[in-house]
């Protein structure tokens, strides 16, 4: 096994005997403990749920950055249903956007959208 590591993780298990103790290891460096890991998505889900977009932003800086803070949960086993994530973009814009997230929301199915196709729910010109 330590033939597979690269220089660092293979300085934190050297002293190991058996495949158990370098996983732990191994999996204490990169995940945590759990008690970590519960905070990590602790501070995930409110980042989450603190979602706007910020006055400086454009459409797609906006979903690049909510795009970061949603697939890091996925690493922690914490997933939100896509017409979930399109809903959130939609209510984190700034006030001035209602009318067009009025009618995107009557118009289309947000069920049926992705935010890893953006330019369908937003007109970027």
């Amino acid at each position: 096994m330590y033939c597979a590591l690269g220089p660092e993780e293979y300085h934190r298990v050297t002293g190991c005997k058996t495949a158990k103790e370098i996983w732990d290891k191994l999996q204490i460096a990169h995940e945590g403990t759990s008690h970590v890991k519960i905070s990590r998505i602790n501070s995930l889900k409110q980042d989450f749920e603190s979602f706007i977009m910020k006055p400086e932003e454009s459409i797609k800086e906006m979903n690049d950055r909510f795009t970061t803070i949603v697939n890091s949960p996925r690493n922690l086993e914490v997933e939100y249903p896509s017409a979930d994530l399109v809903r959130k973009v939609l209510w984190a814009l700034p006030k001035r956007w209602t009318p067009k997230v009025t009618a995107i929301e009557e118009s289309k199915d947000l069920t049926r959208l992705s935010l890893d196709e953006p330019d369908r729910i937003f007109d970027y010109s």
